[in-house]
């Protein structure tokens, strides 16, 4: 079954349609947690481990929809292993066929005690006329503590036919606990280890080993048999699986593994407890398939270079110059001398050359920024990216995609650096309509009208003293007598007297000089000022630049990085549900009667 790549919605209990619902259980919670995460995973994970995810949750919805109360025991064994003896035995009927020489199992036979509903036996797929109720009024009472036990007759799983060996591969993964029944000359095939049991390390609670026809050995060789046999589990990682001894012809331990089998029917847990398992073993063998945690996308390095690269694709350099002109040709207008001020308006305003800044900025306190400028241009005058330009972006792009990608699984990064490729159409303009904008245009500082104010009241002041003069110089052509012109210094008739300015000379003079200081002065502040809105433009625009660098290049790659974190965060959901209620251990009361048992 492959795996599905659509991406669900938040988990419930839910099955998709046409599908048995999960019950409203820690199991039920992880199974649909489960399913979150492959349907969100989709492709990125191991198509193996999300294969057989997909089975585990077929076989849940299965079991769990038909009598989840009921256990379905199966006995799986070699030919000659005495299996179908061990099932008549703990039967306490002939039910099976027995053998001496070849294989008589050829479809799978259940004896059911109990009423347990034909739709779990037909989910199994046991042909009818191999199913046996275990009814009988002289034991009735001895028999009823098995109520809810279907025990399975399963084929030899070495036999040469291929349909029993695919039956026998069905079932063990159906049945909620299943017994590999072996013998003295048959418990180290290597078919059993390498084909079935070293392949359920992660189902060690649901798994339970026999080694029958120890009646055939003394009770030395039993010993060492037994020994011998533990240690093949324990390489094939079955450390803590169970393991008892029995003979079915002369019935020893037949009562201990029916003691088992009534401890596992009491308990009406079988069926929960193998689909944990399963889980259990799904979840294991997606663990390759996630990291442990997302990059941020946005902190990743290269991050900042790829906004840097896409400022200068934008013209955030150029802008911000056109700024600072436009600032100090406006501050130089405004608080220049007023006889020479008129050479600033010469030359043009630098945003006006670039379509920027043509609306008009809000009346506000100093240094506040005012509204966006006019968006009635549709495209600004700024240089669209070069091919060079370009490069970079898609290069630092790629650099952002690789850092991020490096963090995850292979599959993940493959699709990170899949989604990482820029919308080449679309990226000029949204570039222009991002600075377009960030409003460029600042209110005047009030110190700029005090200023203006000042240098009309030193031009008037040159006006006077120059028009005075002029009419001083006339009068003097004209050699008509000259009116007395005020001294500004010492008075007349003193020591220093000589030094007594005309009151004419210091208006024009006065003028002159400090209209001029005052000028430069203004100058030097207005530079500053443009200066430091110049700075702060720059971080205004990369913040708009890093708006179209998300959407337009990151948004793609956030989007895988969603996906990853929604399909760790369910599988890490469904494990704590099975940690709430973990699979019964060896040093539980089944365990405890397993040992009681050999």
């Amino acid at each position: 079954m492959s795996a599905s790549t659509t991406t669900a919605g938040a988990p419930g209990t839910g099955g998709r349609a046409g599908e048995p619902e999960l019950p409203s259980t820690p199991l039920g919670t992880a199974l649909a947690e489960l399913e979150h995460a492959l349907d969100v995973g989709g492709d990125a994970l191991d198509p193996a481990a999300a294969a057989s995810g997909r089975q585990v949750l077929d076989r849940a919805r299965g079991r769990l929809a038909s009598d989840p109360g009921a256990s379905v025991v199966a006995l799986a064994g070699a030919t000659g292993s005495g299996k179908s003896s061990l099932f008549n035995a703990v039967a306490g009927l002939t039910v099976a066929t027995v053998g001496v020489r070849r294989p008589t199992t050829s479809h799978p036979t259940a004896c059911v005690w109990g009423d347990v509903p034909d739709e779990l036996l037909d989910w199994l797929e046991v042909p009818r006329r191999h199913r046996t109720e275990r009814v009988s009024e002289l034991d009735a009472d001895t028999e009823a503590v098995l109520e809810g036990l279907v025990l399975l007759d399963l084929p030899d799983y070495d036999s040469t036919t291929v349909s029993n060996r695919l039956q026998v591969d069905r079932l063990v993964e159906l049945a909620d606990l299943v017994i590999w029944v072996a013998d003295p000359q048959k418990y180290a095939d290597a078919a059993l280890h390498d084909g079935y049991l070293r392949h359920l390390a992660d189902h060690q609670d649901v798994v339970l080993v026999v080694l029958n026809q120890v009646d055939t050995l003394d009770e030395a060789s039993a010993a060492v048999c037994e020994a011998d046999l533990r240690r093949l589990l324990a390489a094939d990682g079955l450390d803590r699986v169970r393991l008892l001894t029995t003979s079915a012809r002369t019935g020893q331990g037949v009562g201990a593994l029916r003691r088992v089998l009534t401890d596992l029917v009491q308990a009406r847990s079988a069926a929960r407890r193998r689909s944990e398992a399963d889980v259990a073993a799904a979840l294991r063998a997606l663990e390759g398939s996630v990291a442990g945690a997302e990059p941020d996308v946005e902190q990743t390095e290269g991050a900042e270079q790829l906004v840097d690269a896409l400022a200068v694709a934008a013209g955030v350099p150029a802008i911000t110059d056109a700024v600072r002109g436009s600032e100090v040709r406006a501050g130089r207008a405004r608080t220049g001398w007023p006889f020479t001020r008129w050479l600033s308006r010469l030359s043009p305003d630098p945003l006006k050359r670039l379509h920027l800044g043509l609306g008009s900025a809000p009346q506000g306190a100093a240094g506040e920024v005012g509204a966006a400028p006019s968006t009635s241009l549709t495209r600004t005058s700024v240089p669209v990216p070069t091919p060079s330009q370009r490069a970079q972006v898609s290069t630092a792009a790629r650099r952002v995609a690789d850092a991020a990608a490096d963090q995850l699984p292979a599959r993940w990064g493959d699709e990170v650096r899949a989604a990482a490729g820029p919308a080449e159409a679309d990226l000029a303009d949204a570039l222009d309509q991002a600075v377009q904008t960030v409003p460029l245009a600042a209110p005047s500082p009030r110190w700029w009208s005090a200023a203006a104010a000042l240098q009309l009241v030193l031009a008037l002041c040159t006006a006077v003293g120059a028009l005075w003069l002029l009419a001083l110089g006339v009068l003097g052509w004209l050699q008509l007598p000259e009116p007395p012109v005020p001294r500004v210094g010492p008075a007349p008739g003193s020591e220093h007297a000589a030094l007594a300015v005309p009151l004419p000379t210091l208006l024009l003079v006065g003028g002159v000089l400090l209209g001029w200081l005052v000028a430069l002065a203004a100058g030097r502040v207005v530079r500053r000022r443009a200066e430091r809105l110049r700075r702060d433009l720059r971080e205004r625009l990369r913040e708009a630049v890093a708006v179209v660098a998300r959407e337009q290049l990151l948004d793609a790659v956030a989007h895988v990085l969603d996906r990853h974190r929604q399909t760790r965060e369910s599988l890490d959901a469904a494990r704590s549900q099975l940690v709430g209620a973990p699979p019964a251990r060896p040093g539980s009361r089944l365990g405890r009667l397993v040992r009681r048992g050999r």
